[in-house]
Parts: structure tokens; C-alpha cells; sequence
């Protein structure tokens, strides 16, 4: 992959949406933000104005599936969800298996408490935003391969 590609992605929930930004070039998945609100049109302002700012080239939304790896309610929302960013924004959207990803995302913030205690505490509050690089690096691990 010689062109850099910016990435934005979503954990996706119903009171809550995690995101993370990371590109290509570099390959490392960053946390960036949590959207909290049930109202569809504000999480859309929000995600609009994320857009807006760090451009990305593609949207990577994370898919919850079963332990069996089956999909289930959570997946035909982030389906949807995932569906309406491509609908609204026309940027390509990748789906990519989240299972376990909430789980790793609080094994890194209990990590990083040892190293930087202040910036940990932000993270432990916006765990979903980490849920969402873990899910992004995912996604570039995968390319990278």
C-alpha cells in the first residue's frame, strides 16, 4: 500500500459510539473520541463534524457476532449503522469482527495505568473510544499483512 489512507472507526452502541482514527502509513490505531447521545440526529452532527475534520479516506465500523461467530441483534444495528455512514457520507465503510474487542480495550487501559496514570483515568472513561482502535488496528494489521 503505497497511498496513505486515513481511517475513522465506530464501535457502535446504542448509547454510546466509540472512535478511533489511524492511516495506513503509519499503522497504529489511536482512540479519538466517545459520541454520546441516543439522538440519531446528533450522533449524526457529531460524526459530521469528526468527519470534517480529519477527512478520512474510509469508515471502519466494528461487527459484533456471537461467541460461535453468528450475527445477532448488535450486528443487524451496526449493519444499519454502517449502512447509513456509507449512505450519508459516501465514503467506502469496511465491517470488521469486534468480538472480544470491549475485553482488550480494558486489558490496554490497565496497561497503561502503569506508565501514565493521568492520561489512563481519561481512557478508562472512554473505554469504547479504545474499543473502536482496537477494532481500527484490527483492520490495519490486517492490510499490513
Amino acid at each position: 500500500m503505497n497511498q496513505e489512507i486515513r481511517f475513522l472507526a465506530f464501535d457502535f452502541g446504542l448509547k454510546k459510539i466509540g472512535v478511533a482514527i489511524g492511516d495506513s502509513l503509519i499503522r497504529q490505531a489511536r482512540p479519538l473520541a466517545i459520541i454520546k447521545s441516543e439522538v440519531k440526529q446528533q450522533r449524526f452532527a457529531q460524526i459530521e463534524a469528526l468527519l470534517s475534520e480529519w477527512e478520512p479516506d474510509q469508515l471502519v465500523v466494528g461487527l459484533p457476532l456471537t461467541l460461535a461467530g453468528e450475527e445477532q441483534e448488535a450486528s443487524a444495528r451496526a449493519r444499519r449503522f454502517a449502512n447509513q455512514l456509507h449512505g450519508r457520507y459516501g465514503l467506502p465503510v469496511v465491517l470488521v469482527e469486534e468480538q472480544y474487542s470491549s475485553m482488550e480495550a480494558q486489558d490496554l487501559i490497565r496497561q497503561y495505568q502503569q506508565f501514565d496514570a493521568k492520561s489512563a483515568r481519561r481512557f478508562a472513561t472512554e473505554d469504547d473510544a479504545v474499543a473502536a482502535a482496537v477494532i481500527l488496528q484490527r483492520h490495519l494489521d490486517v492490510l499490513a499483512s
